[in-house]
């Protein structure tokens, strides 16, 4: 038995070549409260024809050519929805939508949204939204450097998995930075979950995934 308390979130942090890694390194997971997958894909691509269903393999190789034919730069082009009890998971196989200030506060009118987004090439981000406006949202690394309407509202809740709000100081940057750099997207699904009741695992990849267009 692990005592490991980030056990199960540790698989999306694994390499790109990991097998137990099928996201890949830049992929952003939202989590939308009271929203069927219909109307998350509506808030990805208002204009955009409704959502098939498809697997996990055939979302893979549809963003991989919307990639290649982009060059990279437009974001994975498609977004799966999974229902998860009261929350509804989105999924943008090398996209980070939901990681826009703009367009996740656009999204979340009406409801309440978690996004993670991992890009190994960039910067990893955690954020939160509620009906409109932007809670708090940080990159997991620092979790200290956050800003929102209320930056504040889940330090109780970060401390609790090890994200501690408070800046570093001389003594102790160093192996905090050492322990978010090896744990710090592990933690912010952590906290994810927490505050959905929803564990993202690879499991929710396995059923029939609703798949739609993405459009700015």
């Amino acid at each position: 038995m692990t005592t490991d308390p980030l056990a199960q979130f540790r698989w999306l942090q694994a390499p790109e070549a990991d097998a137990a890694n099928p996201l890949g390194d830049i992929y952003c997971v939202s989590f939308f409260r009271g929203l069927e997958p219909a109307e998350v894909l509506r808030r990805f691509g208002p204009a955009g024809p409704p959502g098939r269903e498809m697997s996990f393999a055939e979302l893979d190789k549809q963003v991989f050519e919307f990639v290649q034919e982009t060059g990279g730069g437009e974001c994975g082009g498609y977004v799966a929805a999974i229902p998860a009890g009261e929350w509804c998971v989105a999924v943008e196989l090398w996209g980070w939508n939901a990681t826009i200030e703009k367009t996740l506060t656009r999204m979340s009118k009406g409801s309440e949204v978690v996004a993670v987004g991992r890009h190994d090439f960039a910067e990893d981000d955690f954020s939160y939204a509620v009906d409109g406006t932007l809670i708090t949202s940080f990159p997991p690394i620092t979790p200290s450097d956050r800003h929102g309407s209320d930056p504040d509202r889940l330090n109780d809740l970060m401390r609790e998995i090890g994200l501690s709000p408070e800046e570093d100081d001389d003594d102790t940057w160093e192996a905090r930075w050492e322990d978010m750099s090896s744990n710090g997207l592990a933690r912010a699904f952590s906290l994810a979950a927490r505050m959905t009741g929803v564990t993202f695992t690879a499991d929710l990849l396995q059923g029939p995934l609703l798949v739609g267009a993405i459009e700015d």
